[in-house]
């Protein structure tokens, strides 16, 4: 997989480098190229933003700027490659799920476009939305808040689907069982324990040290579905 990311803080992907992610780049299994969105600002002072048109607080990112920045990478991009799909962080996106993680990770080639202020001119979405040089644009939020800038987006989503990537987890199974996996159903795991059986007179369940792993399965299942339909209550639906 590659992963392309435009940003005016390059920088800030830095923790790319760490961790499942670290080890998928070192194995060769990922690539990531950063990008400096100023490189391609239009004057010395490489501003990359303005006023809003009608007025209103903020500043917005630039058409103009964006495309070119954009144009560059695909330019430079490989050619053996399908077209890029561009992913785009914004509050006003689709929710970012597991099964768009899934999505991602089928992808050979990403590009991330962050924006910072307001957000970007209207006009780059629209423009790739129709461009033949993309395999399609895909607005995605993680949740119903405001971020001052979606690097940090970026950060979640790109670990979210690498990691779906084979071999980059050491047990490829780990994923089956975890929160709103296919195996589940899309409810939350049950909550896991590990060695002492007993810490600070709470005891791990019994079922869970019994060897039976019919009887485990099934108590996994329903404290899943327990623990869902307290804490998130529209998966139930």
């Amino acid at each position: 997989m590659r992963i392309d990311v435009i940003s005016i803080f390059p920088d800030y992907m830095q923790p790319l480098k760490l961790s499942l992610v670290g080890k998928a780049l070192e194995r060769g299994q990922l690539e990531v190229h950063l990008h400096d969105l100023r490189e391609h600002a239009h004057d010395v002072h490489r501003t990359v933003d303005d006023s809003p048109y009608g007025g209103g607080p903020g500043m917005v990112m630039k058409a103009d700027v964006w495309g070119d920045a954009i144009d560059a990478v695909i330019a430079e991009g490989p050619h053996d490659l399908l077209a890029p799909l561009l992913v785009v962080p914004t509050p006003t996106g689709d929710v970012f799920t597991q099964a768009r993680a899934q999505e991602l990770s089928e992808y050979p080639w990403l590009i991330f476009c962050p924006s910072r202020y307001e957000g970007m001119d209207g006009r780059v979405v629209d423009f790739y939305r129709r461009s033949s040089d993309v395999a399609g644009v895909l607005e995605l939020s993680l949740g119903d808040y405001v971020l001052a800038g979606g690097e940090a987006a970026v950060l979640v989503m790109v670990e979210a689907a690498v990691r779906l990537l084979p071999g980059v987890l050491g047990n490829g199974e780990s994923v089956v069982d975890e929160s709103f996996a296919d195996g589940t159903e899309g409810m939350l795991a049950a909550p896991v324990y590990t060695r002492p059986p007993q810490w600070r007179g709470l005891d791990v369940p019994e079922v869970l040290l019994s060897g039976d792993h019919q009887r485990i399965a099934q108590w996994r299942r329903q404290a899943g579905l327990d623990l869902t339909r307290t804490r998130r209550p529209d998966l139930i639906d």
